[in-house]
């Protein structure tokens, strides 16, 4: 069986962001379907955590969702820029934080029946705090919280954004085998 093939691409519109795109497309059963396709290009989060295992959460309005959501410091990777780059601009601008160690945390695709974006999640420690520079448009409020209560909130249904829920059970997973790690290798 194929992966699919392309067979028609027709611009809709071309934004600042994105482009959309209407796609006829052959499938790997052989069935041809037309698609309307949103192009972005990518993102990446970062997951950062101090000392204490607290967690920096932003608080941000977002008129899509229709109020406030609780985020990863996150953004749009810029042309020629990598993810890793982002991730660390993002936290700068976003939540006032550099980080001395990133660890990468692997990649989510956003919404793929859709949109092309995929996002980088990283995790960031050492931290050292910095200004922030937040954009023009952008409402934030910034909140540090033990990992574990971060973690209820995505259970319960505070945290809604997709890459902050992936992103905190990722570092979280990533953490825990971190410390088994270690106990294994001094023989505990």
């Amino acid at each position: 069986m194929n992966n699919g093939q392309l067979l028609k691409c027709e611009p809709i519109h071309q934004g600042r962001v994105i482009e959309l795109t209407l796609e006829t497309v052959e499938l790997p059963n052989g069935d041809q379907v037309e698609l309307e396709i949103i192009h972005h290009p990518g993102g990446a989060a970062a997951v950062a955590i101090d000392e204490r295992n607290h967690v920096c959460l932003l608080r941000q309005f977002r008129h899509a969702s229709q109020g406030w959501l609780w985020e990863l410091p996150a953004g749009r990777i810029d042309a020629g820029e990598s993810a890793a780059n982002t991730a660390q601009r993002e936290l700068a601008e976003e939540a006032g934080l550099s980080a001395s160690e990133w660890i990468s945390l692997s990649f989510i695709h956003s919404s793929p029946g859709i949109f092309t974006e995929v996002i980088h999640l990283w995790l960031a420690r050492d931290l050292a705090h910095l200004p922030t520079a937040h954009e023009h448009g952008e409402v934030i409020e910034i909140t540090w919280l033990p990992l574990d209560q971060a973690l209820a909130w995505c259970n319960d249904g505070t945290i809604t954004d997709s890459k902050t829920l992936v992103g905190l059970y990722r570092a979280d997973a990533f953490i825990k085998n971190a410390v088994e790690l270690r106990t294994e290798d001094q023989g505990c």
